[in-house]
């Protein structure tokens, strides 16, 4: 049984915490699906305001979904379609405060209203994406971005095998 410590005093403690219990529950697995299951789940439970948390794997230049919370998804997602595609596309995090503005946005939750994608790449490669949809506009800033990101580190190497 995993118990972890996270606090949501500030956005800076709460992503620490969260950035030390993923490398915690990842740190001594090799399989990269038991590894992104984990990460949607513990993203999923501690990080508030989310309709949506999971990835999105880059299998042959197409990503695919993989491990989530939330309602069912969209399978298989383009390089530069919506904000996934966008963010596998451009190897840069999208922080997008209003997705219903975004050009080519990919409604597979009618609910969602902002969304944040972080790639995860390794050594030059683009693994996965790390996708998070809120129901709230403007939910995601600078703050989520960097905490995402410092996420997206921790899990790059540890995905790699699949």
């Amino acid at each position: 049984m995993y118990d972890f410590t996270v606090t949501a005093a500030s956005k800076s403690e709460l992503y620490r915490d969260l950035a030390a219990a993923l490398d915690s529950l990842t740190a001594d697995e090799p399989d990269a699906i038991a590894n992104m299951a984990n990460a949607a789940a513990l993203i999923w439970q501690y990080l508030p305001d989310l309709n949506w948390a999971g990835f999105y794997r880059n299998l042959n230049g197409e990503l695919v979904l993989g491990p989530f919370q939330g309602k069912a998804a969209c399978i298989r997602i383009p390089f530069r379609k919506g904000v996934c595609g966008a963010a596998a596309a451009t190897r840069e995090t999208q922080l997008v405060e209003d997705v219903h503005a975004f050009p080519g946005h990919i409604a597979c939750d009618a609910a969602s209203r902002s969304e944040l994608v972080v790639p995860i790449m390794h050594q030059g490669e683009l693994l996965a994406v790390l996708d998070l949809d809120s129901p709230s506009p403007a939910r995601f800033d600078a703050g989520d971005a960097a905490g995402c990101e410092a996420l997206a580190r921790i899990l790059a190497p540890r995905l790699v095998n699949s």
